[in-house]
């Protein structure tokens, strides 16, 4: 299952790849996402149709994760955009992040989905190595613009952290 790679570690793929389907699973995954998960998020995101989590587990431990989120418009059906991808550092280069990514495609796949695509920054060279691997397609350099909006539960988040 393992193949040597000159440029790293053995090429590993996660034992399993599931959907998270419980706060729980989410709470397990934590050290995967930026900052804690919060209850009463974890179970919105859980609830809301076209939402997926979907988390690798290496040895029964969550080594990655990856989200996706259905968007849908009335004149061009439904895509998921690839929200978020992690890897434990101590997991990377393995090949979760690629089995990951597929395995979110093969979700949107199923899911009648007519395409997915991710924003990455240009600079990010492992999520863009990542990307490529699992089959995109780059579309060229666009900006990206956001609002944030203070959270009304506590502070504003801060930009860049």
């Amino acid at each position: 299952m393992a193949q040597a790679r000159p440029d790293g570690p053995a090429d590993v793929r996660p034992a399993d790849i599931r959907p998270a389907r419980t706060v729980a699973e989410l709470v397990a995954a934590e050290a995967l996402f930026d900052g804690p998960v919060r209850r009463e998020w974890a179970e919105r995101f859980l609830a809301a149709p076209g939402h997926l989590m979907l988390i690798a587990y290496v040895d029964g431990h969550p080594a990655g994760m990856v989200s996706g989120v259905e968007m849908t418009h009335p004149d061009k059906g439904t895509e998921m955009c690839l929200y978020e991808l992690s890897v434990d550092e101590e997991h990377r280069r393995r090949g979760i992040g690629r089995a990951l990514t597929e395995s979110l495609a093969a979700a949107a796949r199923a899911r009648g989905c007519y395409g997915m695509w991710v924003g990455v920054d240009t600079d990010n060279a492992p999520a863009l190595a990542t990307y490529r691997a699992a089959g995109s397609r780059d579309e060229g350099v666009f900006a990206m613009h956001d609002w944030q909006f203070p959270d009304p539960d506590g502070p504003a988040p801060v930009p860049g952290a």
